[in-house]
């Protein structure tokens, strides 16, 4: 019998109106919107479209977005003094600068820089020590947006075996932190891990993020498990099409045959991370503001 699908989808959007509802509760209370500022640095047409889709997501859930769209000719030193500025600016309560930067600009230097209070990227080194020692911090949004997914689906994860395939400090390094948080027994697997399939084929949860299409097989799968699909990658286009599909870093098809419950790309992962930085942004808005946000609202 085929997997459940986890529909990330409807999951982002029932996020969202939460989202949207408290956003409206806290206007209502501080006298002004949650604010959320984007700062994109040059012409990539990709970045274009994330940050367009961040501003209007923005404002459906009833904050205020702000977007800085600068030339690529931005030196480091002006996109330092813009984030300063932001960070002193009492109606912005998060800070995004849209990533990769043009080459002339040290990406750590700019992530440093932000208030880690107003980081909801949760790529400040102050959050990713936060959340080593279980501290309250801003985590990386699709992490997050995995976990949430994760214990929707599976309830109390302790004592459950837990793989995630890579080690990236943006999804891999947090993710295996928080399963870790909620007690499961974690591997981090990467490129040079010896015999990986074996390594996969012991959890009860996977959680591919390693960047490869369609790696994890089906024979990788222990019958049952839930498998979150975090990779998005294009493959070639076939004869006729102008663009080829997205698929994930599992072959989702073949794995569904086995798994218990498996996330598709698209529609899985990928709409939670906006839906979880319209969170951390409201969770800044609330902190910053010095209003208790209800507990366990979203």
């Amino acid at each position: 019998m085929a997997g459940t699908i986890i529909d990330g989808k409807a999951f982002a959007a029932q996020l969202r109106e939460k989202v949207g509802t408290l956003a409206a509760a806290f206007e209502e209370k501080a006298g002004r919107k949650a604010g959320l500022a984007v700062v994109l640095v040059g012409e990539d047409p990709a970045s274009q479209v994330y940050v367009g889709s961040k501003g209007k997501a923005t404002i459906a859930a009833n904050m205020a977005s702000f977007e800085h769209r600068l030339p690529d000719s931005t030196s480091e030193g002006e996109l330092l003094a813009l984030v300063e500025r932001l960070n002193a600016d009492p109606a912005v309560d998060g800070i995004l600068v849209q990533l990769p930067l043009p080459d002339h600009i040290d990406e750590q230097a700019v992530i440093a820089a932000i208030d880690p209070d107003k980081d909801v990227d949760g790529f400040h080194v102050t959050n990713a020590g936060r959340l080593a020692v279980g501290q309250s911090g801003f985590v990386p949004c699709t992490p997050l947006g995995c976990m949430m997914l994760l214990t929707d689906r599976l309830g109390d994860l302790s004592g459950l075996d837990a793989v995630v395939i890579g080690r990236s400090n943006i999804v891999g390094k947090p993710m295996a932190q928080l399963l870790l948080d909620a007690n499961a027994t974690v591997t981090i697997a990467h490129s040079r891990t010896k015999d990986l399939a074996d390594v996969v084929r012991r959890a009860d949860i996977v959680v591919a993020a390693v960047g490869r299409a369609e790696m994890v097989r089906a024979d990788w799968i222990k019958p049952g498990a839930t498998v979150i699909d975090v990779g998005i990658n294009r493959l070639a286009p076939e004869p006729g099409a102008s663009k080829g599909r997205l698929v994930g870093d599992v072959a989702f098809g073949e794995a569904r045959e086995v798994a218990g419950a498996i996330t598709p790309v698209p529609g899985g992962v990928g709409p939670m991370t906006i839906a979880v930085l319209l969170r951390n942004t409201l969770v800044a808005a609330y902190r910053n503001a010095g209003i208790d946000l209800p507990e366990g609202a979203i």
